[in-house]
């Protein structure tokens, strides 16, 4: 046990030499002010350590620099029996604990119990519809992949086919309308396009802007044909005049071998465009 007095006493007499913290058990701030103690600061150090330790409360003392002592002795004179007690009482509440969970989970059901008997007994309200799961339709990627290697007749076969799974496949409708338009068969493109749109088609910038269907745009009836909400119309076969574009074949298998090299990626969009250009005007 430290006494403080005798601490204070060493700090007054002794301080500079740090001979109060060697006695305090603090040894690394005795080396500090024997270091100091070149500088004379230690002198003062030793004072001011003197009158803190005289000022102390005793209970505070002891809580600082006894209180380990006090631990030691318990610990030296506690008889072992305790710990063995102890020990022995934490297996038994230990053993406790794990029995009180055995009988809780022999009564309660198991959560995956609980949830297949919730299962069984929910019934399905009479009037609820349940959505029927949408068919796989094979012939659509199939038809789309021969589409972008320009094979556009079994394109057309296979969409035809995907349309017999679904007749109101939307995509279905447009990409059959584009590949009627490349192979110049406007009736039917423009009968798709009229069918898309029906089934919910909303995009009508892009009937009037997309390469595959130039085709169709350049038609008598699709002023109409728009005009109509690109709704179908049959197109009646007019005497066009010879000057009309549509009487030059090769202006056509021009365009279609422009659209045919750019759906390939031989030659990008602009391209495409600026040579359209050229050969319309």
């Amino acid at each position: 046990m430290k006494n403080k007095t005798t601490a204070a006493l060493f700090a007054l007499f002794l301080g500079w030499f740090g001979v109060h913290r060697f006695y305090l058990r603090q040894p690394g701030l005795g080396i500090l002010y024997i270091v100091l103690l070149t500088m004379g600061i230690s002198f003062v150090l030793g004072i001011i350590d003197a009158i803190v330790l005289l000022a102390m409360d005793p209970a505070e003392f002891d809580r600082r620099y006894n209180e380990d002592d006090d631990n030691r002795e318990y610990d030296r004179y506690r008889p072992g029996r305790d710990r063995r007690d102890f020990q022995r009482r934490r297996s038994e509440r230990r053993t406790e604990r794990r029995s009180s969970v055995r009988r809780r989970e022999a009564v309660a059901p198991s959560a995956r119990e609980r949830r297949s008997s919730e299962r069984r007994h929910v019934r399905r309200p009479a009037t609820e519809h349940v959505p029927e799961r949408k068919r796989r339709n094979p012939f659509k990627q199939s038809g789309i992949k021969k589409y972008k290697d320009f094979d556009l007749q079994a394109a057309i076969e296979d969409f035809v086919k995907g349309l017999e799974i679904d007749g109101k496949d939307i995509s279905l409708h447009f990409n059959i309308a584009c590949a009627y338009s490349l192979t110049e068969d406007a009736e039917k493109a423009m009968s798709h396009l009229s069918k898309a749109v029906e089934y919910g088609f909303k995009d009508f910038k892009k009937i009037k802007t997309h390469d595959d269907l130039a085709f169709v745009r350049i038609q008598p009836g699709f002023e109409q044909f728009e005009a109509n909400g690109f709704r179908h119309l049959k197109i009646q076969q007019l005497d066009a005049p010879k000057e009309n574009l549509l009487d030059d074949d090769i202006l056509l298998s021009q365009l279609n071998r422009l659209s045919e090299l750019k759906n390939k990626g031989l030659i990008t969009e602009k391209e495409f465009l600026a040579e359209k250009q050229k050969l319309i005007t």
